[in-house]
């Protein structure tokens, strides 16, 4: 049925020309011929090349001749060539402004739960909140929220930007952002316990953020859960160090934010 033996020829070691090259661009699915490893390209240097399957699992591979399958065909996976210069983006996606010198502070004010909270968003956003001259502040909860707003004093060209975790339906939090009323108050929040889990699982190369049980402290019981033994604050320096990008967050945090910058800037 076949012309000669299919596997007489070394084809890990093939003829001059036979195997063809190809770019590895992102989200191009190729299999790791030895491994059987099959993923979708997430980065590519001039060595190595980061394959992520479709459980969100991540390795690292070299670019060895022949050393993929592409729809089963052995191929060899190269450095795509470098795209033409654009603008630089900051890490939240907006085009970088080169030189940037911080716009004076505004009135108007973000405020998030807490310092992580802050953390984060400084990271992703702090380039966009220079040029714009928005302050973040943390709250530590938002029980007395009420009174915070009432002392900060919102008014035209003053305006209060709030990000609340776990702001779901029936929830403590969502009775709270009920009371506050203003126009120029913007309660928005994430469905989240935590700011931690806001970041997308597969960047920390685990399965998704564990179930803790009622009644056992949410942190803690996800360092148990994930085996890591280290104590919080330890634990979020991993996380965050981690992030380095607008693609690492889930949306449901990165649209909440962009909503808060937009009102807080708005008209002012």
């Amino acid at each position: 049925m076949y012309e000669g033996d299919v596997l007489a020829e070394n084809w890990r070691r093939p003829g001059k020309g036979k195997i063809p090259k190809v770019p590895a661009e992102l989200d191009l699915v190729v299999e790791d011929a030895d491994s059987g490893f099959c993923g979708a390209v997430v980065s590519c240097d001039k060595e190595a090349v980061t394959l992520e399957d479709r459980f969100g699992r991540r390795r690292l591979f070299p670019l060895a001749p022949a050393a993929f399958l592409l729809e089963g065909k052995p191929v060899t996976l190269v450095r795509p060539a470098a795209a033409p210069a654009g603008p630089r983006r900051s890490a939240s996606g907006s085009i970088a402004v080169e030189g940037l010198r911080a716009r004076v502070a505004r009135e108007s004010r973000i405020y998030v739960e807490g310092v992580h909270d802050a953390a984060l968003v400084e990271k992703i956003w702090g380039h966009d909140l220079r040029v714009e001259g928005v302050v973040v502040e943390y709250l530590e909860g938002v029980d007395d929220l009420p009174a915070i707003v009432a002392e900060f004093g919102p008014e035209p060209g003053r305006r209060l930007g709030v990000l609340v975790d776990h702001l779901v339906p029936g929830s403590k939090e969502s009775r709270i952002a009920a009371q506050i009323t203003s126009p120029d108050v913007l309660v928005v929040g994430h469905p989240y316990i935590d700011i931690w889990q806001a970041v997308k699982p597969s960047v920390l190369r685990i399965p998704a953020w564990p179930d803790v049980p009622r009644g056992v402290p949410w942190k803690e019981g996800v360092l148990a859960a994930l085996g890591w033994r280290m104590e919080p604050a330890d634990a979020w320096r991993r996380i965050l160090g981690a992030v380095s990008t607008y693609t690492d967050l889930e949306p449901e945090l990165l649209g909440r934010v962009e909503e808060l910058i937009d009102f807080v800037t708005e008209a002012s």
